[in-house]
């Protein structure tokens, strides 16, 4: 019985340490096949203006009943000084650089190296590296001329690159908001539903074709379904969890596994070429990346450090002061009596 007991806590206890990993990784896989399902939409001729709409709109229907039926008396009010104050303080939380510092100098160089990998991701594409599942794959129906390709690469990078700054901000804010706005489930209903909003305000200023919102039960559908659910509601709110025990640092970290699924089912699934530019440029995000991350973790663990380490010694310094001054005032009266010259 004891022994089932242990085995049973140990279980217990590996489970407990490995739920965030499991949810970030289940989250790259979602990420993963949006990817996937959102490029058979757009390469069918659904406008990307309105599938971010219905994305949102989606998301903001799954998640609502959720929060209006458990948060009912956890919501607290989101004010305008509330947000405010919570988009100074992700604007003033910036990094302290202490360059001599080995942690300082990993986060200083891997994002240098992670710029590099995306210029040359940008600027660099090189020779197509021909993959053994690729080949047998019918690339008729996804086949592109070279000159709208090579037109797009350089444009789309750009866009890219600012998305994943935009990404940044919003994992900062995300988890600064936690610690003040302590209803997840709420807090990803509005998110869901500002996304709407804003998106709907973009494509009427953007998209003109009334035929453009047109939607049926087809791969349409279900990217909008798709992305919003999985990739919207579930993933802010387990995001959200994740990050307000672990850190946005943790949760950024899993990026880059992204990157290998989505590269993976491509290839698969859209027989995606991938090129040797691409590839190095990769290695170089993903290498910057976790210099970065290294860096980041190593604070970490030196603050979990100073913690401690500040208070025995603050109790240290008191007991000693505490020692001293009995030591004085116990030492006072048999000073005075030596001094004290008796008649």
């Amino acid at each position: 019985m004891e022994n089932n007991k242990v085995g049973g806590g140990c279980l217990s206890n590996f489970y407990q340490r490995g739920k965030p990993y499991i949810a970030m990784i289940s989250l790259q896989f979602g990420y993963a096949g949006m990817n996937v399902i959102t490029k058979v939409s757009l390469n069918g001729g659904m406008s990307h203006y309105v599938l971010v709409v219905y994305r949102h709109a989606f998301a903001t229907l799954a998640i609502a009943p959720f929060a209006l039926l458990l948060e009912r008396k956890l919501r607290p009010k989101m004010t305008f000084m509330m947000f405010l104050q919570i988009f100074i303080l992700g604007l003033l939380g910036m990094e302290k650089v202490h360059i001599k510092k080995l942690r300082c100098q990993a986060k200083v160089i891997g994002t240098i190296v992670t710029v590099a990998g995306a210029m040359l991701m940008t600027l660099y594409k090189g020779h197509v590296i021909n993959l053994v599942w690729a080949n047998t794959n019918n690339t008729s129906n996804v086949s592109q001329s070279n000159e709208t390709s090579d037109k797009d690469w350089l444009k789309g990078s750009i866009l890219l690159i600012g998305a994943t700054f935009a990404w940044a901000s919003f994992f900062i804010l995300q988890a600064i908001t936690m610690r003040k706005y302590t209803a997840p489930l709420s807090l990803t209903t509005l998110v869901c539903f500002m996304g709407t909003l804003q998106s709907i305000a973009v494509t009427l200023v953007m998209e003109h074709k009334p035929s453009a919102w047109a939607i049926g039960f087809d791969m349409n559908l279900l990217a909008a379904v798709y992305a919003g659910i999985v990739s919207s509601s579930l993933a802010y709110y387990v995001q959200g969890l994740v990050m307000e025990k672990r850190g946005p640092v943790f949760v950024t970290a899993f990026s880059p596994l992204m990157m290998i699924i989505v590269a993976i089912m491509g290839s698969f699934i859209l027989a995606e070429k991938i090129y040797l530019g691409g590839v190095l440029g990769a290695v170089l995000i993903v290498a910057g990346l976790y210099s970065v991350l290294w860096g980041k973790y190593k604070e970490y663990q030196e603050k979990e450090i100073e913690g401690p380490l500040k208070g025995v010694v603050t109790n240290d310094i008191e007991m000693q002061t505490s020692e001293v001054v009995i030591g004085v005032s116990m030492q006072q009266p048999t000073n005075l009596a030596k001094e004290v010259p008796i008649a």
